[in-house]
């Protein structure tokens, strides 16, 4: 029974692989043999990893020669032979010739498609063979070693362990990568990846003759910007000069792992690690991994920090080359240095830590000699702008020279130390400018000693006078007025009386309802001029609605954005308390985007125009307004559409204001909406500007896609829609999460970026999104380069404590629907 049982797998096991995989024994071709594609010919490596055969790319009918993985599923090419000339039928063979052992790749007219640029040494018996590396030589079959051509020195959009990325400099010969042109294309791209030997190696992409990106100088232990290049267990990796060649190679210490690193159609470096648990290609590391990684982004003296806003700075005794640009974003100008210098009257080193070493082009390295060495060179020559150890690996030992201006730095964890060139006079301005902060920081104690002293006696007063107003019996709307007017800004907003707002609703006809939140009713409007209004209307028996209403007036009463809905005044009269808003003429973006009609006249252009907006008004509210603003409840029912369909940010009832460079809190009483709430927030009440970009990102795959992201299940897997976009996306098969009903009107690249841009502000972890500054830059420059984003923020385990209200909370939005509120209480 036992050995029926053993025989039955084998022949399940059997019909499994050939399923999937054809039999091959033979990794050689001689004179005498060919890989003919007609009869679906292959070669496979001795240990059966990789196998070189005609194939198709995507849904090309072209036929390529090509080698991929041959035990895994996927079908992943790593190297083309005929990536720029396909053939058009299935005529095509491959095979050695002599004299020689010229490798052809020939058509039916035996005409040459593609022809190996065999070395001029030849051999007497040539053959054709393809390693167990995934390299395809061809050699004499008597002398392994002689090895005339390789396909490791002409690689296409993939970097295989092995490799040697780099210049010969005796033959002059160069290895780089190129990318495809997109997955049905494998011809030459635009993009490449190469080691540049100019002044000290760095690793560099280019956009044809642009640098895209460049890693910062070798420092014997990694590129100086490559910090998610680290020692690890899987392989190693250096870099190799000496006076015949430089080049940079990495080794896998399993051969049974398969990585590979690509350039993508779209320029990034991408290394990939096989998971044989999943079976599916695993994204290691990217490069470049942000904004910072982007050649140059903050120009000459320009520090990038992504964890900033903005995220160029100048150094420390530097100053903004180009003010006004600078405070609109623009770097490109870089810094200068606040002295000027004077090499003849004596210049300075002084020391900068935790950086990206600079571009290395202009640049003069001694491997030989010590750090001070390095520092006595620099200072006899005027040219020389900075210096640096050149070595870390062991200590800092060897010396690197700048002799131009310095850019493309950044910090960085672990970063290097940077001595750079200054004027004398700022090192002896720092003994006096440290008793100017003494004496600054005396005063600043006792402007806080005292201003603690005020605010207790403030606190006292404001007890004082609610108990008054308790005792009189006119809790609400005294309680809001004197709040409102003994608010420490000035609100500057128009009171309007009660009557002229019962006339203009029709005493709050139900014909004029527009919808009804916790908060209470809001009614459209029309004054005695003309002007259509929204007017929320406080429920009296509400009792959250009551501090919503004093929260928005104080936080949005000065607030000006073209993408924030305005609030044209309030009232506080009797028994009422009602906040008056423009009335947005096309409702709110829920009831038009999912709605199977009327979501035809959201096209893509209005969709992106609305994207757009809203990370414009999210800018505005955390970094350029008078205080910095976190919305907390941002949804697509509390973005309000005009009559042109631009967006605006409404609803601030649950907002909260910091000032100076507070980007956040905690709080006991998480509320919000349950599917928009970032992970830290939902589970743990701790809230940021982060917080707000994860909603943002939620919204703008519902506006690519059209579905909402409740309630929505991808078949067994249980994705839920976060995770169905991130799976579509590491499949590279974006296009699919596209709405259908704008396929025609879509700018595919934009929507993909859109998508893109989403899934990084919905990453699980705050640190990963991006600041909404850099995704306003990032939707309108198709040039930025996106990093990979990790796993999003899933609630699938999460218990949830739902609480059912009707409509939405949204000012000047109808509806019959039913949406939902969580409130939970924060750990």
């Amino acid at each position: 029974m036992n050995m029926i049982c053993s025989s039955r797998f084998s022949l399940c096991l059997f019909l499994f692989t050939t399923s999937f995989f054809s039999i091959h024994t033979t990794d050689t071709i001689d004179t005498s043999q060919t890989v003919s594609d007609s009869r679906d010919d292959t070669l496979i490596s001795s240990n059966g990893a990789f196998a070189l055969g005609f194939y198709s790319p995507g849904s090309s009918k072209n036929r390529y020669v090509g080698i991929w993985y041959n035990n895994i599923k996927d079908k992943t090419v790593v190297w083309v032979a005929n990536r720029d000339n396909p053939l058009t039928d299935r005529s095509g063979t491959l095979r050695v010739i002599e004299p020689g052992g010229r490798l052809l790749l020939l058509n039916a007219t035996n005409a040459t498609i593609w022809a190996a640029n065999v070395s001029s040494s030849g051999v007497h018996t040539p053959v054709a063979r393809l390693l167990d590396s995934g390299n395809l030589i061809v050699t004499d079959a008597n002398d392994e070693k002689n090895i005339v051509w390789q396909s490791f020195d002409y690689p296409t959009d993939t970097f295989l362990p092995g490799m040697k990325l780099g210049k010969n400099f005796v033959t002059g010969h160069e290895v780089y990568i190129a990318s495809a042109k997109n997955n049905d294309d494998p011809a030459t791209g635009s993009f490449t990846y190469q080691i540049d030997p100019t002044g000290y190696p760095q690793s560099v992409i280019k956009d044809g003759a642009s640098v895209r990106c460049k890693s910062g100088p070798w420092n014997g232990v990694r590129f100086s910007g490559s910090h998610n290049l680290v020692k690890n267990i899987i392989f190693t990796f250096g870099l190799v000069i000496n006076k015949d060649e430089v080049y940079y190679h990495y080794t896998l210490l399993n051969d049974s792992v398969y990585m590979r690193f690509k350039l993508s159609e779209s320029g990034e470096g991408q290394r990939w690690l096989w998971s044989y648990q999943t079976q599916i290609w695993l994204l290691y590391h990217t490069i470049p991994t942000d904004n910072c990684d982007i050649y140059s982004v903050c120009g000459a003296y320009g520090v990038c920090n992504t964890k900033t806003s903005p995220y160029c700075s100048c150094l420390n005794k530097f100053e903004p080359n180009d003010p006004r640009g600078w405070g609109g974003d623009d770097f490109s100008n870089g810094c200068i240095r606040r002295t000027p210098l004077h090499c003849q009257d004596g210049d300075v080193f002084l020391k900068y830590s935790g950086v990206k070493l600079p571009d290395t082009e202009r640049s003069w390295s001694n491997a030989s000699m010590s750090l001070q060495e390095c520092k006595v060179a620099c200072s006899k020559n005027c040219s020389c702008t900075a210096y640096a150890s050149l070595n870390i690996s062991n200590g800092e030992s060897g010396c690197l020279l700048w002799f131009s201006e310095l850019v493309n730095m950044r910090e960085i964890s672990p970063g290097q130390d940077i001595y750079i060139r200054m004027a004398k006079s700022e090192l002896d301005s720092g003994s006096r400018k440290r008793g100017i902060l003494i004496v600054t920081l005396s005063v600043v104690m006792g402007i806080l000693v005292l201003g603690l002293s005020l605010k207790v006696l403030y606190s006292r007063k404001r007890k004082e006078v609610d108990h008054q107003l308790q005792l009189r019996g006119r809790l609400r709307s005294n309680y809001m007025d004197y709040h409102l007017h003994q608010s420490r800004e000035d609100l500057d907003l128009p009171v309007l009386d009660l009557s002229s707002i019962i006339k203009a609703t029709d005493h709050f006809s139900n014909n004029n309802k527009l919808g009804e939140g916790g908060f209470g009713p809001v009614y459209k409007g029309l004054l005695e001029d003309g002007v259509a209004i929204a007017v929320k209307r406080l429920s009296r028996t509400s009792h959250q609605g009551m501090d919503e209403f004093k929260n928005e007036v104080i936080c949005i009463a000065k607030l000006q954005h073209r993408n924030l809905v305005k609030l044209l005044g309030y009232c506080i009269e009797e028994e009422e308390m009602m906040l008056v808003y423009e009335y947005m003429t096309n409702k709110s973006l829920d009831l038009i985007l999912f709605d199977p009609e009327k979501s035809i006249l959201l096209d893509w252009p209005r969709r992106f125009n609305i994207i757009n907006g809203i990370a414009r008004g999210l800018m505005y509210l955390h970094q350029d307004s008078r205080l910095r603003v976190i919305h907390r409840d941002l949804k697509a029912s509390n973005i309000l559409l005009d009559s042109d369909m631009n967006p605006k940010i409404s609803d601030f009832g649950l907002a909260r204001t910091f000032r100076g460079n507070e980007i956040g809190a905690n709080t006991n009483r998480v509320v919000g909406t349950y599917g928009y709430m970032s992970p830290e927030y939902a589970g743990d009440g701790i809230f940021s500007v982060k917080s707000d970009v994860f909603s943002f990102g939620v919204i703008v795959l519902e506006i690519v896609s059209g579905k909402r992201n409740r309630r929505f299940c991808y078949g067994d897997e249980q994705l839920n829609f976060l995770g169905y976009a991130w799976m579509l996306n590491r499949e590279e098969k974006s296009v699919e999460l596209i709405d259908s009903c704008i396929r025609e009107s879509c700018n595919v690249s934009q929507a993909l970026r859109s998508i893109h841009v989403g899934l990084l502000c919905v990453q699980q972890h705050p640190d990963d999104r991006p600041t909404m500054s850099s995704v306003v830059q990032t939707l309108s420059n198709d040039a930025m380069i996106l990093p990979q984003p990790k796993h999003p923020g899933f609630f699938i385990q999460r218990e949830m404590i739902e609480t059912k209200i009707s409509a939405t909370s949204s000012t000047g939005s109808c509806t019959n629907r039913i949406t939902t509120t969580s409130v939970l209480e924060g750990r």
